[in-house]
């Protein structure tokens, strides 16, 4: 009878050990290493020549750093082989602000494909959205502040457009960001495939309205903590258990992609939340 409770402790320690272990195994995860989500948007407006057009997202950096020189983010950037790389807000963080940290990550990409780059909250909370702006058009970056590009291929044409983070505007959140869209997207024909660069996922109903094609969003740290079978726990703009918090979205013919994000801003810590790089593929579905 001694030795069965003397092995019944020592498995329940040895349990113990193990959940432990996985633990600080899936902290170590989801705190120290960036992984890769992929998605393919398919179509009909999506012309044939932008057919397997490759987009990298980058949303909420955060001042997070990922080896020296952020080598670990640009080596699996690299490997992806973008056509284009969008930085969806949250560059930097206003708490702990370190924009040479930040511009590390620009000055190593730099040469792989464009840049287009939208302000977050955390870029108008600093109040240094001049200097930032100033330093990434330095280095090539294609900022967008309630404006749009357009990108051609042989003929064929895309619309890239990117709107300021709200808190910039003095009106309530989906006021500014529908002017912010609207005057964006001026003269841009209905036909054209746009693709929108906005911080905010909580805004998809305003988006969609506007019959925005493609939403590029991030913000929501992935919940920060997820919950399985459930989801994120807790997002700003959304309070707990957000609708908005990561992967792909659709309705009504619009399609949004959240980003979880690189870095950490007010809450240090993610659990299941791998922050990630999002690699987004454009299909022509009359190709």
């Amino acid at each position: 009878m001694k030795n069965k409770k003397a092995w019944t402790r020592k498995g329940i320690r040895l349990v113990w050990i193990f959940l432990i272990f996985l633990f600080m195994l899936i902290l170590y995860r989801d705190n120290m290493t960036v992984g890769v989500t992929e998605y393919t948007i398919h179509s009909t407006k999506i012309p044939s020549q932008f057919d397997s057009f490759r987009i990298v997202q980058i949303s909420d950096l955060h001042d997070a750093k990922f080896g020296e020189r952020h080598a670990d983010l640009v080596k699996k950037v690299k490997e992806l082989s973008p056509d284009a790389i969008f930085i969806t807000g949250d560059f930097i963080d206003s708490n702990r602000f370190d924009l040479d940290r930040s511009m590390e990550l620009i000055e190593e990409l730099h040469q792989v494909a464009p840049f287009y780059y939208v302000t977050g909250n955390h870029e108008i909370s600093s109040n240094e959205t001049e200097q930032i702006l100033v330093r990434l058009t330095e280095q090539g970056v294609q900022t967008l502040s309630n404006e749009a590009v357009i990108i051609e291929r042989e003929g064929q044409q895309i619309a890239i457009g990117g709107i300021d983070d709200p808190l910039s505007s003095s009106k309530e959140d989906d006021e500014a960001v529908k002017e912010f869209i609207l005057q964006a997207f001026q003269g841009v024909p209905n036909s054209m495939y746009k693709i929108l660069l906005s911080h905010r996922p909580e805004q998809f109903n305003t988006y969609q309205d506007l019959k925005i094609d493609l939403i590029m969003s991030g913000h929501a740290h992935g919940g920060q903590i997820r919950i399985p079978g459930i989801g994120g726990l807790v997002a700003p703009g959304q309070g707990w258990l957000p609708d908005y918090s990561e992967g792909l979205h659709s309705k009504n013919g619009s399609h949004m992609i959240i980003s979880r994000g690189i870095g950490n801003s007010i809450i240090p810590v993610r659990f299941l939340n791998q922050p990630e790089i999002v690699l987004v593929e454009l299909r022509s579905s009359g190709s």
